[in-house]
């Protein structure tokens, strides 16, 4: 018996992001609530990798991000997470997810060159 053709196999490639990466601060906070929003859809709690990932997806630079923990120094998961995008070096797009819902906002650069005040975690995977 002959050996059958092997079925053409090819990885598609990822469709290009969406998100225009020059948007003004407004648009650019309205690609990231609509972003978050969406990961929120399938999953009410998210834990911060999740929309560190999401967000990198929708074309944002996960250089740019900040996230605080998801777990507290207890080992206990904490009622919220907040993250952020510093945007064109001068703005954050701000996020925040937990028991109380979800917000999002801009505000300047802190005076640190931050966008989130307190401890945060390591983006690197």
């Amino acid at each position: 018996m002959a050996p059958s053709p092997a079925a053409a196999t090819s990885a598609s490639p990822a469709p290009a992001p969406s998100f225009d990466a020059d948007a003004s601060t407004s648009d650019a906070l309205a690609e990231f609530t609509a972003v978050v929003k969406k990961r929120l859809a399938s999953d009410p709690q998210p834990h911060g990798r999740d929309v560190v990932d999401a967000l990198v997806a929708a074309g944002f630079d996960k250089k740019a991000m900040e996230l605080t923990p998801d777990e507290t120094t207890l080992d206990r998961n904490v009622d919220s997470i907040e993250f952020s995008v510093l945007w064109k070096k001068q703005d954050c797009l701000v996020g925040q997810v937990g028991s109380a819902g979800f917000s999002s906002t801009s505000a300047p650069v802190l005076g640190t060159g931050k966008c989130l005040v307190g401890a945060t975690r390591t983006i690197d995977w």
